[in-house]
């Protein structure tokens, strides 16, 4: 049918949503040619669920039972168990096929109890949280002059001299940004300083939390680099504290801290991912959408931004497709990670057991970054297949997404994955309150907007839908094999 007749029977379709007709109308001015690639069945169809996950999904319900009836769920504590045995009641209960948990073997480690407090020049108790990985100071209570940097290379260019015996403090505030910029040098901070400093004798360290609240919440999170167990202590102090100590410091006075922790690292041991998925049909049905989150979360507060929110979007998302009426070409798969936060242990885990099909992974897609709306649409695919991109981006616009590069990362759960060729599709949520509750104690359910957590579901649906449901794929990305980043100076 010409462009110009396809336009104005759309536009006269009242049987069709206004959003939906204007996607379809956007599609074929802007893509006059697209009906090769996202044909206009699909695209409707798409459209039809992205609107429908708009008017509502079950994913709060989701969020809300994950945090209010399991809580934290720290990789190998009795709450992890029990999000396995949760995460595969419900998606039995929701209607997946082939519901599982694959074993993983995850780190294990309890953060015990915590006493942070400066002693000279004026004793004042902080409020603080060990880092996950974090030794304890084996019964004692450790107290040591305070040395203050402002980053790495800072504390890199500190000698034995200048640090053995003393606590290195690393006083970085992170920036706030609706991107969530901020974060990534911090949590080098975080994972680096303590083998920085441990090497020049140290014997703990503390930092500005990773986030970016006021309020009297530290943020943990891991310490762990390369799987290197930290040997000293590793303490993040809430940003009213740092601004405390380091106030202090600046006086000119000797600055003491007095830390006691039980900390205590213990044995590997087994958790699981677990999976379910939306079957596919006929000759795609054995290529994968991959749709993933993270199950477990630090031992304070309950999770609902990090990850429960990701784990009740991709699963509401797979959802609509298994209720859309057909099944898709391929098949979409749901997986909830075990251990994301301390070592990717899951993500690890699934690539070494499905090294033989990731060539059938088109595409992946990861909600790891709390509820704020999705804003921008990205990729990382062959070149070849930017074309496609643009036309799902097209069905994503009305719902707000703005088109981003093709240089997405995934979300660090799709790292192994990425690295071995699969390409990925990312939804950029809003990041500018993503970090006052990240990792503390107040990340709770009340932060949660059901609306901006169906708009991320429906961004989520939409490309979904059509990356499961067209002939063409995404290509293959170029394998890269180079391992994490350690912390030498050159890396920085």
């Amino acid at each position: 049918m010409p462009t110009q007749a396809l336009a104005a029977h759309i536009t006269q379709d009242t049987t069709l949503p206004i959003s939906t007709r204007f996607t379809l109308l956007l599609l074929v001015i802007t893509f006059p040619a697209a009906a090769d690639e996202i044909p206009g069945d699909v695209a409707r169809k798409a459209a039809t669920i992205r609107d429908q996950a708009m008017a509502g999904t079950v994913a709060y319900d989701l969020v809300e039972s994950l945090t209010m009836e399991v809580g934290h769920r720290s990789s190998g504590s009795p709450g992890d168990a029990k999000a396995v045995a949760w995460a595969l009641e419900n998606l039995e209960a929701l209607g997946f096929q082939n519901v599982r948990a694959e074993s993983v073997e995850v780190a294990h480690w309890e953060r015990g109890e915590l006493d942070v407090r400066v002693t000279a020049p004026n004793e004042h108790k902080l409020v603080a949280l060990s880092l996950g990985g974090s030794p304890g100071t084996r019964g004692n209570r450790l107290s040591a002059n305070v040395v203050r940097v402002e980053s790495l290379n800072e504390l890199r260019a500190l000698s034995a001299r200048d640090l053995r015996g003393n606590i290195a403090y690393i006083d970085h505030r992170v920036e706030r940004h609706k991107t969530g910029r901020g974060y990534g040098p911090a949590s080098r901070i975080r994972s680096c300083a303590h083998y920085i400093a441990a090497e020049r004798g140290a014997v703990a360290t503390v930092i500005r939390s990773a986030g970016t609240s006021t309020h009297r919440f530290a943020h943990t999170g891991g310490m762990l680099n390369n799987k290197r167990p930290a040997t000293i202590p590793g303490i993040a102090l809430a940003n009213a504290d740092a601004d405390l100590l380091t106030y202090q410091i600046e006086s000119g006075e000797r600055v003491q801290l007095s830390i006691q922790s039980t900390a205590t690292n213990l044995p590997r041991t087994t958790s699981a991912n677990v999976i379910g998925e939306v079957p596919g049909r006929g000759p795609l049905a054995d290529e994968i959408v991959l749709l993933v989150g993270h199950l477990d979360s630090w031992d304070v507060g309950t999770g609902a931004y990090d990850d429960g929110a990701g784990v009740a979007i991709v699963t509401a998302a797979a959802k609509l497709i298994l209720d859309s009426g057909e099944a898709p070409r391929r098949t979409i798969r749901v997986v909830l990670f075990a251990n994301e936060e301390f070592g990717l242990d899951g993500a690890e885990q699934y690539t070494q057991r499905y090294a033989r099909s990731i060539d059938k992974h088109i595409v992946g897609m990861e909600a790891d970054f709390g509820a704020g709306r999705v804003w921008r649409f990205s990729s990382n695919v062959s070149e070849d297949a930017l074309d496609l991109v643009d036309e799902i981006h097209a069905l994503l616009e009305p719902i707000g997404l703005e088109r981003g590069n093709n240089r997405a990362s995934g979300g660090a759960d799709l790292t192994y994955l990425r690295k071995a060729g699969m390409p990925v599709l990312g939804m950029s949520q809003d990041g500018t309150y993503y970090f006052d509750y990240h990792h503390t104690e107040d990340d709770t359910l009340d932060k949660i907007d059901i609306n901006d957590l169906n708009q991320n579901v429906a961004s989520y649906v939409t490309a979904a839908y059509v990356a499961a449901n067209i002939e063409r794929d995404f290509g293959r990305i170029p394998v890269n094999p180079a391992p994490f980043r350690g912390c030498s100076a050159a890396e920085d």
